[in-house]
């Protein structure tokens, strides 16, 4: 048991070595390790990048998330994207470079396909089934920002209603402060160095099943699922 333990405090060091510190964090006290596909996981493996094990169990955010949803969104769209990234990474010789790399550098199916690892990484880690509460210096920047946490909350809200067609919804820091964005469809603003603190996933594969095509359902029963103790970390 105890060599059991050393071993798993081994990778869990190594992973974190070589992760952002938001895919490290939290999992530590999960069931599971977070195998992140920001980067390689070794020179001589065969697979590049690998679809990162989620915080939770498939059932823990039902009835906002359903379990049939996550085995279709994460068990199929998320680890398509992971699988496509490692044909085209192999294809076109970019085996070793970070995803981050990736989705700065790269145009056309790489991009779209590196960023999609991204984004979806960030959305599962932005929920959670424990209830957590905005608090300090996050809580005090938002209301600087928006004027209150309602304001930023129906904003937030707004935006994603309003995204045409497949896309994303972020709050993000940027050198003035904090901002909403949108982007469509694989987009993202790490493409553009922004700092990435909560996203909600509006491709309709997101909520159809739970939701149908009630994108306002989704997004209002969404906040209750706010891991605020993750976002406040980024």
């Amino acid at each position: 048991m105890a060599l059991a333990t050393q071993q798993a405090g081994s990778m869990l060091v190594a992973l974190r070595r070589h992760q952002p510190r938001w895919l490290a964090a939290g999992h530590a006290e999960r069931s599971q390790v977070c195998t992140c596909p920001y980067r390689a996981r070794d020179a001589h493996a065969d697979v590049t990048f690998e679809l990162p094990a989620l915080p939770y169990s498939d059932k823990a955010l039902a009835p906002v998330i359903s379990a049939e949803t996550i085995a279709f969104h994460y068990g199929k769209h998320h680890r398509a994207y992971v699988d496509k990234l490692n044909e085209l990474a192999e294809v076109q010789g970019l085996t070793g470079k970070s995803l981050e790399e990736l989705i700065k550098t790269a145009t056309g199916p790489v991009f779209n396909n590196a960023a999609q690892v991204w984004n979806h990484s960030l959305y599962w880690n932005c929920m959670s089934p424990d209830k957590t509460t905005l608090r300090g210096p996050l809580a005090q920047a938002i209301d600087r920002a928006f004027g209150s946490f309602a304001a930023f909350q129906a904003k937030f809200t707004s935006a994603a209603l309003a995204q045409f067609g497949s896309g994303w919804a972020w709050l993000v820091r940027k050198p003035a402060g904090l901002e909403i964005v949108t982007t469509t469809n694989a987009d993202t603003p790490l493409r553009t160095g922004d700092k990435c603190l909560l996203t909600c996933d509006v491709w309709e594969h997101a909520y159809y099943v739970d939701h149908r095509n009630d994108r306002k359902k989704y997004v209002e029963s969404w906040w209750s699922l706010v891991n605020w103790d993750f976002v406040a970390k980024q």
